[in-house]
């Protein structure tokens, strides 16, 4: 987290963890491969089970993503423990649902997390993780309202938190409200909403952009260039779905600005 703060090079954010080739998404093996190819943060999804356990889950129900079926809330760790993960292509895996508990653990000294906290979650069980955890340095969490990121920051003063503006009033309301230096500004999909990163470079607060879906696509056919305009842009963070290409993006601006 302190590459987050204190360093000018922009950094990637995989996407739900950096899905790949034989690696599914939101898997502990899938964030190891990830890493591979340069530093990153690793953007995961977090729902909660029957009884109660915080787990890596994007989707609501467990059709898409394995092999089991219904919804995660339906069904106790256990339960979830016999599954395995299946990849984008429908490829089953032999990776497992991992907990909350476990990423964290897996990822103190490798990296960060970036936690995108499911509807009907209770905050104060992301938070307990967090603590029991001592993960305040290795996790942000992604936050969509004023609301939630008051909540956070005032029971976890010292967590980043990753803050959403589509207006000038929202990113200054944000700013007020929590410390500037715990803050990631998120400023939009593919490109750069000109209000709310300038609020957040004036405050010194690092700005997000995705580029998963139509701007990863681009990159693809055109190459570098396409991430590259972003950090000209003053971009710090890119959450893609092209982890590879966008590591490579990252490392060769940090080559050319450093020339």
């Amino acid at each position: 987290m302190a590459h987050l703060r204190s360093s000018p090079d922009p950094l990637v954010s995989a996407h739900r963890g950096g899905p790949d080739t034989g690696f599914p998404e939101n898997a502990l093996p899938t964030f190891r491969h990830a890493l591979t190819h340069g530093p990153a943060l690793l953007e995961t999804d977090v729902r909660m089970t029957e009884d109660s356990v915080l787990v890596l889950m994007h989707d609501a129900t467990l059709d898409r993503t394995t092999t089991g079926r219904d919804s995660v809330r339906a069904h106790t760790l256990e339960e979830l423990r016999s599954l395995q993960l299946i990849t984008d292509s429908g490829t089953q895996t032999r990776f497992e649902i991992p907990t909350l508990s476990e990423a964290l653990a897996w990822a103190d000294g490798r990296t960060a997390l970036q936690l995108d906290v499911k509807d009907n979650v209770p905050r104060s069980r992301v938070a307990a993780s967090l603590r029991q955890h001592d993960a305040l340095d290795q996790a942000l969490v992604i936050t969509y309202t004023l609301e939630d990121a008051r909540w956070y920051h005032q029971r976890l003063p010292n967590l980043i938190l990753s803050v959403s503006a589509e207006t000038s009033e929202e990113a200054n309301a944000l700013v007020r409200a929590v410390d500037p230096s715990r803050l990631l500004g998120w400023v939009g999909i593919g490109a750069v909403a000109d209000g709310p990163a300038e609020v957040f470079s004036k405050n010194e607060v690092p700005i997000s952009v995705g580029t998963f879906g139509e701007t990863d696509q681009q990159a693809r056919s055109q190459g570098l260039i396409v991430y590259h305009r972003l950090f000209d842009r003053g971009v710090d963070v890119i959450s893609t779905d092209e982890t590879a290409l966008a590591s490579q993006a990252a490392a060769t601006y940090d080559l050319q600005t450093s020339n």
